[in-house]
């Protein structure tokens, strides 16, 4: 497969591996690194020789999402032509910014979702906002033991999205759910395993042959028959309307995005200070 800056992939036999590795920005995406994201999560979960695919960021973190950084400039004036082909690439709002990081990677989510085949996220250090949505939309997670979860969305003013909305309280309940939201814990890899966010955890140094070994072990099955359970289980759990709510989650943070509350946030953020919200 073509390799990217930012999106390295590699087959091990049956089993893909996708890895984030732009450690300079706590592999956050860029609209760049997100499309590169999904065109190797499309690839992999199209290609039947490909049987089971793990998505791992390169040692240290796993992913923090949306790169603020990258918003903060206001995107790439070279790719707002599709979001106001009316006008050209004007320059981009924070919302505009956002959405042209966020279509590809919902667009990723989707595909990890309808693909005939178990994607295994395996999550080494920091999985935040965007990379915890990417970590929860896989079928199976694993971690290291020096792994942590967290929301983070609220920390600039956000709403959620890349699924987390969705997913969150199918997988732990609406009051845990409304938990992490709210107060916002980072959770440790114990504590993830322990509430049901996650399936396993290992030592740092077992984390790459752990993952694999289960990637294998899924390899070797009768996938064709897991692909259907795996559709059946989506369908029961409401999966059927994952896309809608994706487009739900983009709608409502790309327009909280134009507010004063992610303003302060973004500027806190990137200021390295606490933000200060109205109320506080």
């Amino acid at each position: 497969m073509a390799e990217a800056q930012n999106i390295l992939t590699e087959l091990r036999g049956a089993v893909g591996i996708i890895t984030i590795a732009r450690p300079e920005r706590f592999n956050s995406l860029d609209v760049k690194t997100a499309q590169d994201l999904r065109r190797a999560g499309l690839q992999m979960a199209r290609d039947a020789t490909v049987r089971a695919v793990i998505l791992a960021g390169q040692p240290g973190v796993f992913c923090s999402g949306a790169d603020l950084k990258y918003v903060r400039e206001h995107g790439e004036p070279d790719d707002l032509g599709y979001l106001k082909p009316e006008e050209g690439a004007s320059a981009a709002t924070y919302g505009e910014a956002f959405k042209q990081i966020l279509e590809y990677i919902h667009s990723t989510i989707s595909e990890i979702r309808r693909a005939p085949k178990p994607f295994i996220a395996a999550v080494d250090g920091i999985a935040a906002a965007g990379g915890f949505g990417l970590a929860m939309a896989c079928d199976l997670v694993v971690a290291s033991e020096r792994a942590s979860f967290e929301w983070a969305y609220g920390k600039t003013g956000l709403t959620g999205a890349e699924s987390s909305t969705f997913f969150l309280p199918r997988l732990i309940g609406m009051r845990k759910a409304l938990e992490m939201v709210f107060l916002n814990p980072r959770l440790t890899a114990e504590e993830a395993l322990r509430i049901g966010l996650i399936n396993r955890v290992f030592p740092v140094e077992s984390l790459d042959a752990e993952g694999r070994k289960l990637a294998e072990q899924f390899a070797a099955g009768p996938v064709r028959a897991w692909s259907v359970a795996k559709s059946l289980l989506n369908l029961a759990d409401g999966g059927d309307r994952l896309d809608v709510h994706l487009d739900q989650e983009l709608e409502s943070l790309t327009h909280i995005a134009e507010g004063d509350e992610f303003a302060e946030g973004l500027d806190g953020f990137l200021g390295k200070r606490p933000p200060r919200f109205p109320g506080k």
